[in-house]
Order: structure tokens, then sequence, then C-alpha cells
């Protein structure tokens, strides 16, 4: 799951559901979504984790048909969407913060293809469901590579609303 801003208009966001070989079988995006003044001063520091998780996130979730067992994105604004659905969510990380290095040594970072993998602070518990999964997933398995396609998806279609 990702999303891009779009110049004075908000921010986009899609969702690609792959299978475990990152094979896509569908994808959704939305239109810009643009919070007003209002939201901005009541939201705060919290604005782009509400627009990004609750908002853009959970009508992706929603609309999608193949319900993913993992969500995966490099955004940690969007782990808030875990707040809002029973599926795992997890971020894309290269390196270790001090933060992440607490939580690898306590167990509660899962590594995938060369990346760690963070989860929402409330939901820790996701970390043991993706080791048990890991299985399932290649081991080299490019995480970013299937971010990317999201984003390059959502520049054209982000073109294609702003020539209309």
């Amino acid at each position: 799951m990702a999303a891009v801003e779009v110049d004075g208009r908000g921010c986009v966001g899609g969702l690609l559901v792959t299978n475990h070989n990152g094979r896509p079988l569908e994808f959704q995006c939305t239109t810009p979504v643009k919070p007003d003044r209002t939201q901005e001063i009541l939201y705060g520091r919290m604005l782009r984790p509400w627009l990004l998780g609750e908002l853009i996130g959970k009508t992706l979730l929603d609309r999608v048909a193949i319900k993913p067992e993992l969500i995966v994105t490099s955004d940690p604004d969007l782990l808030e969407l875990r707040n809002h659905t029973q599926t795992p969510v997890a971020c894309t990380s290269e390196q270790s913060s001090n933060i992440d290095a607490a939580r690898h040594s306590k167990g509660q970072t899962a590594e995938l293809g060369g990346r760690h993998l963070q989860f929402h602070n409330s939901h820790l518990d996701d970390c043991g469901f993706v080791k048990k999964q890991l299985h399932l997933i290649p081991g080299l398995a490019d995480l970013e590579e299937p971010l990317e396609r999201v984003h390059e998806a959502l520049h054209e279609t982000i073109k294609t609303v702003l020539t209309r």
C-alpha cells in the first residue's frame, strides 16, 4: 500500500494485492483526498496518519475483493490502518534506528528480503503472526519492488486525472 501527494490536490492511495511471489491479483486506488483547514487544525500532527491510515487505507481495504493476509508499506503513517482492520500491517525499513534495534532485540521486528518489518506499537503481536507465515514468502523477496509498482501506477493515474 502506498500514497502519493498530488500538487495542491491532496493524496491518492493505492493498494496492490499480490500472491506470495509478487504477481498482481488486484489493484485499487483512490481519487485525491485533501483535508480542509478545520481538519488540519483539529488533527494537528495526527493529520497524515488519519488521512492515510483511516481515510485512504481503510477505503482501499474495504474496496478490494481479494483480502490480503498482510499489508506492506514503506510509509510509517500507514501503520495507522492497523487500528481499523484485523489484517496485520507492516512497514519496511532498510536500516535499524534505535527504536528498531530495541524492537529487534525483543523479537518485535521480522526480517524478510534484507528489510526489517516494523509493526504498529499497539499491535506488536502481528510480528509473531508474520514470522509464522515467512515460509510462504521467498526469502529473497524484494518487498520494495511491488511498492514501486504501486507508486508508478499512482503517478500514471494522477497524470490521467490532471489531463482531464
